[in-house]
């Protein structure tokens, strides 16, 4: 048998590694006309959703949420997408609460699913299921006041009347007079009257980057002065893009790209206060709250779950789907992560998340969440798994059942 010295042939892997790898940019959008879904190939393993049983009570009041959702006309109306037909949704979510029900152990529920549905990857940052990068966002907890002082100045808004979101998704300025302007970015809702005045402040904090932070997550809790807690829910953007602070900062050198966390932001803001507005304003997006009973809602206006509530670019990805999410979380109370393989549903989007390469999980409420979604940032893979087609009918709404308003 002929052999090849072991040090030719080490050179010779070696030189085709680098025309092998790529460096992932988990921004990179898909080819035009490519799905965000691929169907796993039947050599592929399909993930065990099995221990999502154990903490059936949970699940099925996420799962619940998605399905009264996806009941709705709204939903109907966010069909089809990847693929994926409203009808086809509704009954694999829908099943999957039967199965969850019924099925007598953990063992049990993941052989149903493996017989009965039809696993998808989400096609990654590649478009050929390269992988996916997890963020987490949680909903903060800051001591506010309703009225201004020297201290705290910094307020939260309720969405103007006149900013309308049209049809087409783009949100625009509505006159009196009935013409339309662009909407106005951060910078000047900031610096001008826009706001200012109009009975639109819902709170204040004390602290810029507090504020700011509550406009990245998407919501947040205040305690007041007369020990109330108003919590405060999204309530819409200005419709313009997300620029994220943190790429800024690195971008232009003010922090290393490994050290870029929520933590590390703080500490530049408080070493940084009076530059700080120049870099936030670079992001023109604007987020408005309004306030809620429970829990923190999402974008689809229903609460979201700890650990159970998923977001995504909700133009490429079915919304309200069962997932499944194959990744590692920050630990709270450590400088280490934990694995993550855990079945969620697909329940919210947000500023940074617009490619099939990012997902963010809501990681809670407080300090605790605060810190696991401050330092997550972990590769992985995303899953989406729908009712094999031959058994739609069985669990669709029946004929003249309706769809609710």
């Amino acid at each position: 048998m002929r052999t090849v010295p072991l040090v030719v042939s080490l050179i010779a892997v070696l030189s085709l590694l680098p025309a092998c790898r790529s460096t992932p940019d988990y921004g990179r959008g898909l080819a035009p006309g490519a799905s965000a879904l691929l169907p796993l190939a039947p050599d592929e393993p399909r993930p065990d959703v099995g221990a999502a049983w154990h903490d059936r009570d949970d699940v099925l009041e996420a799962l619940e949420r998605s399905r009264v959702w996806l009941e709705r006309r709204v939903a109907r109306d966010r069909y089809p997408i990847a693929g994926i037909e409203h009808r086809r949704a509704l009954a694999s979510v829908t099943r999957l609460g039967q199965l969850l029900r019924e099925s007598p152990d953990a063992e049990s529920f993941n052989r149903s699913v493996q017989s009965e549905f039809v696993f998808y990857k989400s096609a990654g940052w590649d478009g050929r299921g390269g992988g996916v990068l997890f963020t987490g966002y949680y909903t903060p907890i800051f001591d506010a006041r309703r009225e201004p002082d020297t201290l705290y100045r910094y307020p939260l808004y309720s969405k103007p009347e006149g900013l309308v979101r049209k049809p087409d998704g783009t949100v625009v300025r509505q006159l009196a007079t009935g013409s339309e302007l662009p909407a106005p970015t951060r910078r000047a809702l900031e610096e001008t009257d826009m706001l200012r005045g109009r009975g639109l402040e819902l709170a204040y904090l004390k602290d810029p980057f507090d504020a700011y932070l509550c406009h990245v997550q998407g919501s947040a809790f205040l305690r007041m002065e007369d020990g109330t807690m108003l919590k405060l829910g999204f309530g819409g953007t200005n419709g313009r893009e997300y620029t994220s602070l943190a790429k800024e900062l690195v971008k232009a050198g003010e922090i290393p790209e490994d050290h870029s966390g929520i933590p590390a932001l703080r500490e530049w803001a408080e070493r940084n206060r009076e530059r700080l507005f120049d870099f936030t304003r670079r992001n023109e997006r604007f987020v408005f709250f309004t306030p809620i009973e429970g829990t923190p809602h999402g974008s689809l206006d229903f609460p979201v779950t700890q650990d159970l509530s998923l977001a995504t670019d909700k133009s490429l990805f079915p919304p309200a789907a069962p997932v499944f999410v194959d990744s590692s979380v920050a630990n709270a109370s450590t400088n280490g992560y934990s694995t993550f393989r855990q079945m969620m549903f697909d329940q919210d989007t947000g500023g940074g998340i617009r490619t099939a390469g990012r997902g963010d999980i809501y990681l809670g409420i407080g300090d605790d969440a605060g810190r696991r979604a401050g330092r997550t940032k972990a590769e992985g893979q995303l899953y989406y798994f729908f009712l094999e087609p031959g058994l739609v009918g069985l669990y669709s709404p029946r004929a003249g059942d309706g769809i609710a308003p």
